[in-house]
């Protein structure tokens, strides 16, 4: 979506000219990455509140579904922005065109559908090379490959062609474009440097670190050497015309369910794409589009699926409030504004629940010893919440492994949704290091939902009232 918005932004209607320009900020952030990654702010992943960050993945779901519908069923948009594709979307259904949108439907139904199969010879297969294999054939049979009209139900003339397939250069070189640095330090090129930066690097971090939940193994990523890796990659992609990459969770999952183990897995697959675009690209002009945007559809869906709403709003209605906050922003303005327009509620939600301003960024500790050394006692105060959870992370991290560890929320006021979520995972993660994590006083704290990691208020004291005798 953001590349998508930096070529037709910074191009103003020409095209090559935006892709260009567009290059120029992928290359710069990819730089700005590597500076990330050297300067360790890898340990940002944890800052950004759990509302907001699902509310941005489920964002750019309801962002892919608006855009990919209609190249599903054949037809062209006349808005760009997602409320307007959305507005638009009956319109479109209204003019489909029947054989384009007959290939997408099909293509949909198998990916929802085949997951379904208990077959364990079947479930091999992956859904997404069994949409091609269906949706090229189809594609043949429609004669895709060559500009003609037919005429549906005896009433109107559809016309179709190359044009509803993939198109690719007959050559991997003549492909290569260079970007153009002329308009680098201009407003909207600085937004979009910024946006590749931020995003992209927030997406990696947040998916290698859920990629490191999945791992069998327990391995735990270096944040902050895969952000050097991803930023040195981007660099270089952005020089020769290759759009930014992040670390990416449906291939990694599928990867680690398929039996990868080291990042050679991750090599050969890189490989196998470079091959197929290098040495077949005539076939890869065979696949419709309409089966490519039923994939993207389907990964849509699934970042932005009803039971998220659902889930979130069991989480507490502040977290549903901040959820849907970011989602309208994003969805009106850009990603980056609703992110930030997330962060900003999220904090003021917590100001009226008793946060004090001072401890925003850093928390209030105090460390206990046990004479025996085999006891440590961290006692919090004032609050825990997203904003100075990083703060707290760097405390735990720098005390000894292998202890009897509690954490004491006795004097704290609120006790947010992220960092419970937070210490649930390193309380994991301790344990797996050979120590036990303890988490206490929390007994005067009141849920604000019944979901187990749900954000903690502690209760006001009762006034007293005095009875005349």
């Amino acid at each position: 979506m953001i590349a998508l918005g930096a070529v037709e932004e910074l191009g103003q209607g020409d095209a090559l000219l935006g892709y260009k320009l567009a290059l120029a900020t992928i290359v710069v952030a990819g730089v700005i990455q590597v500076l990330f990654g050297l300067l360790r702010s890898g340990v940002l992943g944890d800052f950004f509140p759990a509302a907001a960050v699902s509310g941005m993945m489920t964002s750019i779901g309801i962002i892919i579904i608006s855009k990919q519908v209609f190249t599903l069923i054949g037809v062209k948009p006349v808005g760009k922005e997602p409320l307007e594709l959305l507005a638009e979307l009956p319109q479109g259904i209204a003019r489909l065109n029947p054989q384009i949108a007959l290939i997408g439907f099909i293509s949909l139904l198998l990916l929802f559908t085949f997951p379904l199969l208990k077959n364990k010879y079947l479930k091999r297969l992956p859904a997404a090379l069994l949409v091609i294999l269906v949706s090229i054939p189809l594609g043949y049979y429609f004669d895709l490959a060559h500009s003609h009209t037919y005429l549906f139900l005896d009433k109107h003339h559809y016309s179709i062609g190359p044009e509803f397939l993939v198109s690719l250069p007959k050559s991997l070189l003549s492909a290569i474009t260079f970007p153009d640095f002329s308009q680098l330090f201009t407003p909207a090129s600085l937004k979009y440097i910024i946006m590749f930066a931020v995003v992209g690097s927030l997406e990696t971090i947040l998916s290698t670190k859920a990629v490191d939940m999945l791992d069998p193994y327990k391995r735990k990523a270096d944040l902050n050497r895969d952000m050097v890796g991803v930023g040195v990659g981007n660099v270089l992609a952005g020089l020769i015309g290759g759009l930014p990459m992040i670390s990416e969770i449906v291939r990694s999952s599928a990867n680690i369910n398929n039996g990868g183990k080291t990042r050679w897995a991750n090599f050969s697959h890189g490989l196998c794409l470079l091959v197929f675009v290098a040495f077949a690209p005539g076939l890869i002009h065979q696949i419709p589009l309409a089966a490519l945007a039923a994939m993207l559809i389907f990964t849509g869906v699934r970042l932005a699926s009803p039971g998220t709403f659902i889930q979130t709003f069991h989480k507490g209605w502040e977290q549903l409030v901040i959820f849907l906050t970011t989602i309208v922003f994003t969805l009106s303005i850009d990603l980056l504004v609703g992110i930030a327009a997330g962060i900003t509620l999220e904090l003021l939600i917590l100001m009226v629940k008793g946060l004090p301003a001072k401890s925003i960024f850093k928390q209030g500790i105090k460390l206990q010893q046990h004479e025996d050394n085999e006891y440590l006692h961290v006692a919090l105060s004032d609050g825990a919440v997203f904003s100075n959870y990083i703060n707290l992370k760097k405390y735990l991290d720098s005390l000894p492994r292998q202890k009897h560890l509690v954490l004491d929320f006795s004097e704290t006021v609120v006790v947010d949704h992220t960092v419970m979520k937070h210490l649930h995972q390193y309380q994991d993660d301790y344990r797996a290091q050979g120590g036990w994590l303890e988490i206490t006083g929390l007994h005067a704290h009141r849920p604000v939902s019944r979901h187990p990691l749900a954000a903690r208020v502690r209760a006001r004291p009762a006034k007293h009232v005095k009875v005349a005798a």
